[in-house]
C-alpha cells in the first residue's frame, strides 16, 4: 500500500504508533469534562475538585455543571429541577415492556434494554443536528434511570412500581420509588454524595464507549446502552458486587490477614484494589468512607457493622502488604457497604453506578457530537498470509 507522502504528511506504514494493550497511555479525544492526576489522587468536574462538590452540591448540580461546564444560577437551577422532575415519568409503553422482562434477568441487562427502548420514545432520535434536543434527552435519560431500575426492581418482587414523586430530590426519589417509604435524611444525603462521585471520571471503558457509538452519529440511546454494557463488567463497575461478596466471604475482621495473605500466594485478583489511573488511594473512596461511619451506626444491623469493621482491617493489612506496589483501595471498595447499609439489594449496586455515571455519559456523547471524528483506531496484523484455499474434500 502506497501513502500520500506530499507535504509533511507521511506514507499509513509510518504513522502507526507502538501496540499499547488496553489503549493505555494513548490520547483519543480532548475533553473539558473531568480531569484525573494519578499520580496526586485529584479528581475534578469542569475544574472543581471532587470534594468541594460533594461537601457543598447535590447531584442535580453536579450534572448541570457536567452539562453545561458551569454552575447555574438560582434561576437555572430551579428550571433545571422542574424540568427533571416532568422527565421522570416513564412512557406507559416502557413500563409495560419492562413488566414483561424475565425476574431472573440481570438488573443491569434490564437497564440495558430498557435504554435501548426508550428510543421508541423518541421518533426523532437519528437526528442529532439540534443542541436543544440533544440536551433535553440527555436531562431525560438522567431523570428516567432512577425510574427505569425501581420499575424492574418492584416488578421482579411482585410489587407495582412507584411514581415519582415532585417534592423528591433525585437521590430522594429513587430510595423512595425503591421502598415506598419516605427517605431518611441521612440516607437521602449519603446517597446524593454517592451519586456526586460517581457521576464522571475521564476517559475509563465505559465512557470510551459511550464516545466511539457516539462518533458513528448514532443515537444518545445507543450511547448510553452501549457504555451501560461495559460498566457492567467486573473489572469496571461490576467490580462493587463482589466486593462486597469478598468481604462477606471474609466474614470477620479477624479473619483479613490470612485471605489476604492467601490471594496474593495465588496472584488472584483483589477486588476493590488497584486502579488504572490512582497510584495512589483512589479521592472518591477517601471522601466515600467518610459518611460510613454514621451510616452504619444509625442505619445499619450487626451484620453491616462487622462488614464495615472487616473493611477497615483489610485496608490495614493492605496497606502492610501491598501499598509499597501502588495498590489502593478504589471507590468500589467502599461504595459497596453504603450501598448494602442503605439496604439495596446487591445486584443493584451496579445499575445505581450507571445512575450516577450517566451525566457523565451525556456530557461526553454531547461533547463528542459537536467535534466529532469517527473512531477508526488501527490494529497490529498478527496473522498468516498467503493462505492457501483447501477444498472440502481434501481438509
Amino acid at each position: 500500500m502506497s501513502g500520500n507522502t506530499s507535504g509533511n504528511s507521511l506514507p499509513l506504514e509510518t504513522t502507526i504508533k507502538e501496540y499499547r494493550p488496553g489503549l493505555e497511555g494513548v490520547i483519543a479525544c480532548r475533553s473539558s469534562i473531568s480531569y484525573v492526576d494519578g499520580q496526586e489522587g485529584l479528581l475534578e468536574y469542569r475544574g472543581i475538585n471532587i470534594r468541594e462538590l460533594a461537601e457543598h452540591s447535590t447531584f442535580e448540580e453536579t450534572a448541570y455543571l457536567l452539562l453545561y461546564n458551569h454552575l447555574p444560577s438560582e434561576r437555572e437551577f430551579s428550571q433545571f429541577k422542574m424540568l427533571m422532575a416532568r422527565l421522570r415519568i416513564l412512557p406507559h409503553l416502557i413500563r409495560d415492556a419492562i413488566e414483561e422482562f424475565p425476574v431472573g434477568m440481570h438488573p443491569m441487562l434490564a437497564l440495558q434494554s430498557a435504554i435501548s427502548l426508550l428510543q421508541a420514545d423518541d421518533y426523532y432520535a437519528d437526528d442529532i443536528s439540534s443542541p436543544q434536543h440533544n440536551l433535553r434527552r440527555a436531562i431525560s435519560l438522567m431523570a428516567k434511570l432512577p425510574t427505569l431500575i425501581t420499575t424492574f426492581e418492584r416488578y421482579r418482587s411482585s410489587e407495582e412500581p412507584l411514581p415519582p414523586s415532585s417534592k423528591y430530590s433525585h437521590a430522594e426519589n429513587f430510595l423512595f420509588m425503591l421502598t415506598g417509604e419516605p427517605p431518611h435524611s441521612l440516607a437521602a444525603k449519603v446517597f446524593d454524595r454517592f451519586l456526586i462521585l460517581h457521576a464522571e471520571h475521564s476517559m475509563n471503558a465505559s465512557t470510551f464507549v459511550a464516545r466511539a457509538i457516539a462518533s458513528s452519529n448514532a443515537s444518545i440511546y445507543s450511547s448510553i446502552s452501549g457504555a451501560v454494557g461495559s460498566l457492567s463488567g467486573i473489572l469496571h463497575g461490576g467490580a462493587n458486587e463482589r466486593v462486597l461478596r469478598m468481604l462477606y466471604s471474609i466474614g470477620h475482621p479477624d479473619n483479613v490477614e490470612e485471605f489476604i495473605e492467601e490471594q496474593l500466594a495465588t496472584k488472584n485478583r483483589i477486588m476493590g484494589f488497584g486502579h488504572r489511573v490512582y497510584k495512589v488511594k483512589d479521592p472518591r473512596a477517601h471522601i466515600l468512607e467518610e459518611y460510613i461511619p454514621d451510616l452504619v451506626d444509625q442505619l445499619g444491623g450487626e451484620e453491616v457493622k462487622t462488614l464495615y469493621q472487616t473493611a477497615r482491617r483489610f485496608e490495614e493489612v493492605a496497606a502492610q502488604k501491598m501499598a509499597s506496589r501502588n495498590i489502593h483501595p478504589n471507590v468500589d471498595f467502599y461504595s459497596g457497604i453504603v450501598l448494602e447499609a442503605l439496604g439495596i439489594p446487591v445486584d443493584l449496586f451496579t445499575a445505581i453506578f450507571s445512575m450516577a455515571r450517566v451525566s457523565g455519559w451525556c456530557a461526553h456523547w454531547l461533547e463528542q457530537i459537536d467535534t466529532n471524528r469517527l473512531f477508526r483506531p488501527s490494529q497490529d496484523y498478527i496473522g498468516d498470509h498467503q493462505r492457501a484455499y483447501v477444498p472440502i474434500e481434501n481438509r
